[in-house]
């Protein structure tokens, strides 16, 4: 079997436009070696994977290769690389600075690489000291460290500082892709792009993520195939998570969060990622910021199809909620709990929103489309009332704009106008006599009524006519009336006889549909004391006059369930209160036994019988 070689060392820079994402680094060097200005210390720093050992090896060769060697030479006798974890005691200094003395053999310039330089003992940093700031003229230091805060600054000082920065997403997908066309492995763009977010700018460890996702699916590396491997929340479910959020779906939602902690998950890494989703939406939203968006462009027509469907109000509350939550996950003690309440928050944002319209309108809201409820009534001046007979207003014409309101009470239909259907005759060319409209005598201005109040839309859904027609009139006449009359038959009295033993089974019902509800406190307030019944009126003892206020909150609903289901309008509920009962709840272990004892003296005897401690 052919041996195998990790990505990592197979496809390994050897050249400096090989190297990915520190083109400002490389073009200084090379611009150093091609001008004779480089120095005689350098330190290469920055996070893991980026490239720093990697430059140093590409570097030593070329300030070796004068152009008669073969291009492959890699001057080993050269180089000398020094792992300072292991070689960092003052002794391996001093053997170090012994070596430096003798000139190479071949080429210009011996070069050391001292690898993780900042492993090295404060004393072996002094002895290094002198060696660094003057070496021959033919020795040439190359520093690399990750942790550039743990050397000491006189070492610094010696040293020209190189940072070399993480490799971005977009870079390290490109160069993903390009191994992927040497190696004949077939790669979605978003299964290369969630191996380059989970390297997290460090190119050898996506190169180890990316030979073992290979090994994993084959010659065919896709999305889900890497997201099962890597054990990733990718964007769809962040997506499908804010979608739930966007319909109000809480029970919903919790299921998803279930499976997701089902799958191995953790809350935090999830509310973390669900803040950063929220951030990314924010970006969507605005030309100018799209390209912060480090995605695939299959992923980033999704993210601003979804953005279109939020608001910035709504996206910086989900932020704020998320970010909460993420402060408060490592303190809280029901971590999972913490969790679903802000998932529960996020939910109601639009929720709450869209509760609140309090309008009601007399016609249904799609007969009047430019009406505005804003607009202040307009009051007719008997001259203007001459318009309600005009024969082109009464056959359905389109009403001046100032008329655009719902009628006044006080302008309503003549007793005999005929319908807008029938249209009215023309009071000059009729040989009927009737009487002016000036002389009709203006209808008192009456106080608010059940009649002049609005009627809620579903009472008109069946019919619809026009805002301004006498025909809606008489329409809101009838629909009065016949309410009116359900009412009166509602309000019919009902003196049923009933006896405790109803009372309790209806208060007892009462009860178990407030606990379905949730209003724990009123159910067990009722629960408190059993009422007695004297002919109508009902009759509750409570402990505590907080209580007596608790209940008469929720007195309304009680009796008209009581009123329906004992078939008696005329009973009345009395509270008292009795501070001395409260004496009769337990809350000791000595006492919640006695009042066993009370209701069952044989739980004594089976104390005594097997000798049980309370």
């Amino acid at each position: 079997m052919e041996h195998f070689v990790v990505s990592a060392r197979k496809y390994r820079p050897q050249t400096f436009n090989d190297v990915v994402g520190q083109q400002a680094i490389t073009n200084t060097l090379l611009n150093a070696i091609k001008n004779d200005h480089l120095a005689q210390a350098l330190l290469f720093t920055g996070p893991r994977g980026v490239g720093k050992t990697t430059c140093a090896r590409i570097l030593a060769k070329m300030i070796n290769h004068d152009g008669t060697q073969q291009p492959d030479e890699d001057f080993a006798f050269n180089i000398f690389e020094l792992d300072a974890a292991s070689n960092n005691s003052v002794d391996d200094i001093r053997n170090l600075t012994d070596q430096v003395r003798i000139p190479p053999q071949v080429g210009n310039y011996k070069v050391y690489i001292i690898d993780e330089v900042h492993m090295l003992s404060t004393s072996a940093f002094n002895a290094f000291l002198k060696t660094l700031e003057e070496p021959p003229k033919h020795a040439i230091f190359i520093l690399a460290t990750t942790e550039k805060h743990k050397i000491i600054p006189t070492i610094l000082s010696r040293c020209q500082i190189f940072d070399f920065k993480r490799i971005t997403v977009n870079d390290v997908k490109n160069y993903l892709t390009y191994i992927a066309g040497e190696e004949g492995v077939t790669a979605d763009e978003d299964a290369l792009h969630i191996i380059a977010q989970k390297a997290d700018g460090a190119m050898r460890d996506a190169l180890s993520i990316y030979d073992r996702v290979v090994s994993f699916s084959g010659n065919n590396l896709t999305r889900q195939a890497v997201t099962e491997n890597l054990n990733v929340l990718d964007y769809e479910t962040y997506l499908n998570i804010t979608g739930l959020i966007l319909e109000n779906n809480i029970p919903q939602l919790l299921v998803e969060f279930n499976e997701i902690l089902a799958r191995g998950f953790d809350g935090h890494h999830f509310i973390a990622g669900l803040a950063s989703h929220f951030r990314d939406l924010l970006v969507c939203r605005n030309p100018k910021t799209i390209n912060l968006l480090e995605v695939g462009e299959t992923t980033k027509m999704s993210y601003y199809e979804q953005s279109r469907l939020t608001s910035e109000a709504f996206l910086m509350q989900g932020i704020e909620l998320a970010n909460d939550c993420d402060l408060k996950y490592k303190s809280s003690r029901n971590q999972r709990l913490l969790v679903e309440l802000c998932l529960m928050q996020l939910a109601s944002i639009t929720f709450d929103g869209e509760k609140k319209k309090p309008e009601h309108f007399i016609i249904p809201a799609a007969n009047f489309k430019s009406f505005t409820p804003a607009a202040p009534a307009v009051k007719l001046s008997s001259e203007e009332k001459k318009l309600i007979t005009n024969e082109e207003y009464a056959v359905g014409s389109s009403a001046p704009e100032a008329t655009s309101q719902i009628p006044d009470p006080e302008i309503a239909a003549p007793a005999e106008v005929p319908s807008p259907k029938e249209g009215l005759p023309d009071p000059e060319k009729s040989n009927c006599h009737t009487q002016p409209a000036e002389d009709v005598p203006a209808a008192e201005p009456e106080p608010e009524s059940e009649e002049t109040k609005p009627i809620p839309v579903t009472d008109l859904s069946q019919e619809k006519v026009s805002g301004l027609s006498l025909k809606s009139i008489r329409l809101k006449k009838e629909m009065l009336a016949r309410q009116q009359g359900n009412e009166a038959k509602a309000a019919e009295v009902k003196s049923e006889k009933f006896n405790e033993t109803q009372l309790h089974a209806a208060w007892d019902e009462y009860i178990h549909r407030l606990k379905n509800k949730g209003e724990k406190i009123l159910a067990s307030i009722m629960e408190t004391d059993m009422p007695t019944v004297n002919e109508n009126t009902i009759s509750i003892v409570l402990p505590a006059d907080t209580m007596k206020k608790d209940l008469e909150r929720g007195q309304n609903p009680l009796m008209a369930f009581l009123k329906k289901k004992l078939q008696n309008t005329l009973i009345t509920l009395e509270i008292q209160v009795n501070e001395t009962t409260a004496k009769k709840f337990a809350f000791t272990n000595i006492e919640k036994y006695n009042k066993l004892k009370e209701k069952n003296p044989l739980i004594e005897k089976l104390r005594t019988t097997f000798d049980l401690d309370l």
